[in-house]
């Protein structure tokens, strides 16, 4: 028994350490995990110090990169400017030295002048000086009696000089053709507004067999009226659209052309100084005017039974219709309006094969600048362009002497900005009839008086001159006698 409790004992007390030593080696665990934790959290602070410091560093180093990328930023602005500095002084050199040679140019066009001026002033000097040389060989031939002959040669040359003039209107009787047909240019622009539908009404009213103007295509393929480039001249496109005053007449839509004014301008400009003598039912009319269609042009046209003519410009760089102008023209001539093809005659050059192809009815013409002496003096005078039934137009024709020598020339038509001063010419202005005998035989007789009354002058004079000679004698002889 007491085995058993000493046994007992010993297990206990076994049991007793084995709890201890369990203790103990929880606790040194413990310990030990606390001791890791404890150098984790250390190492942990020392982690998060070591980036803190890496931080720092990177903020001082971005500090520095800043600092010297504005430093950098500096010194290119410095040199910037001294480049800006250096360019202004080059300018300045430049202008100074431009200054100079303009001054230098002027200086040398100064000297010239002045070099003309001396050799003008020289000029004169030799002409007085052979004027005198003149008049003093005058005097030479009138003392030595040689002045007839040269008198007489003279005044039979100035008499034999009209007889090689020529004047396209100077013509036999009935050899005067018709007068030239009028055609108005942009309608009847000292009457209205040009290239308005009141233009054109009044170009026919005054007499006009054609009418004439100049066709542009909108930006949505309408053809309208517009001589210039820009609307700014014609229209009040600057109040209405002030941005695009100077954009090109073609890149505006047709609602946008329809909103502006073509008439008011015709008003408070007066291009041809003729405004102010319209009636006050025409000035109305003219404020009111639009920018006027090819369409409506065309059928004011063929409503009057009247030709037409117009240039046609190709749309800039950009439109829709740039490649197909020609196309959409046709398509409005032929489907879109009543004129009849023969009425229109087609002066643009541009793809006139293709234009023949697709309406051979158009008559086709070309335009050209040539002299005013072309018409009679040429390889090809209008009389041989008529010969061969090719018609001719000159324009444009304003001046009523201007009509007359075209008329007298046989030219078969013209374009004219005054129609109403043109169609009230009955005859050309200076028309002469060729009597060439009766010329000849009056110069002849105005000749031969001329040549008495110089003879008899001469032996006045001679008979003069001998009594003034005797008379000096007789007083050279003779001191005390006294002529009264």
């Amino acid at each position: 028994m007491i085995l058993m409790l000493l046994m007992i004992l010993l297990m206990i007390l076994m049991i007793l350490l084995m709890i201890l030593l369990m203790i103990l080696l929880m606790l040194l665990f413990m310990l030990l995990l606390m001791i890791l934790m404890l150098l984790m959290i250390l190492l942990m602070l020392l982690f998060m110090l070591l980036l803190m410091i890496l931080m720092l560093l990177m903020l001082l180093l971005m500090i520095l990169l800043m600092l010297l990328f504005m430093l950098l930023l500096m010194i290119l602005m410095l040199l910037m400017i001294l480049l800006m500095l250096l360019l202004m002084l080059l300018f300045m050199l430049l202008l100074m030295l431009l200054l100079m040679l303009l001054l230098m140019i002027l200086m040398l066009l100064l000297m010239i002048l002045l070099m003309i001026l001396f050799l003008l002033m020289l000029l004169v000097m030799i002409l007085l000086m052979l004027l005198f040389l003149l008049m003093l060989l005058v005097m030479i031939l009138l003392m030595r009696g040689l002045i007839l002959g040269l008198y007489l040669s003279t005044l039979s040359a100035l008499y034999l000089v009209p007889l090689g003039l020529y004047s396209p209107c100077i013509k036999e009787d009935g050899t005067l053709g018709p007068a030239p047909a009028l055609i108005g240019h942009r309608g009847a622009p000292m009457l209205a507004p040009e290239n308005t539908l009141m233009a054109f009404e009044k170009a026919v009213e005054a007499g006009s067999g054609g009418l004439e103007t100049d066709v542009t295509i909108s930006l949505d393929g309408v053809p309208f009226l517009m001589h210039d480039q820009t609307l700014r001249r014609t229209t009040n496109v600057q109040q209405v659209f002030p941005n695009r005053t100077d954009s090109p007449a073609a890149m505006f839509t047709w609602t946008e052309l329809e909103e502006l004014n073509a008439g008011a301008w015709f008003l408070s400009n007066n291009p041809f100084g003729t405004a102010g003598s319209l009636a006050a039912d025409d000035r109305l009319q003219a404020e009111k005017q639009t920018v006027c269609s090819l369409q409506a042009f065309l059928h004011l046209a063929a409503r009057r039974d009247k030709q037409v003519i117009f240039d046609l410009y190709r749309p800039p760089r950009g439109h829709p219709y740039r490649d197909t102008w020609i196309q959409r023209t046709l398509e409005v001539i032929q489907n879109e309006s009543s004129i009849h093809s023969s009425q229109v005659l087609w002066l643009p050059s541009e793809l006139r094969a293709l234009v023949q192809d697709l309406d051979p009815e158009l008559q086709q013409v070309s335009g050209s600048r040539l002299p005013l002496e072309e018409l009679q003096n040429g390889p090809a005078p209008s009389s041989a362009y008529a010969a061969v039934n090719i018609s001719t137009n000159l324009y444009v024709v304003s001046q009523p002497w201007l009509f007359s020598l075209a008329w007298c020339c046989g030219v078969q038509s013209v374009t004219s900005n005054a129609p109403q001063l043109l169609s009230g010419m009955s005859s050309p202005l200076f028309l002469m009839v060729t009597f060439n005998v009766m010329w000849v035989l009056t110069d002849l007789v105005s000749l031969v008086l001329l040549f008495i009354i110089f003879i008899f002058h001469w032996r006045v004079y001679k008979l003069h001159k001998s009594y003034y000679i005797l008379l000096l004698l007789v007083c050279h002889k003779y001191p005390k006698v006294r002529l009264y």
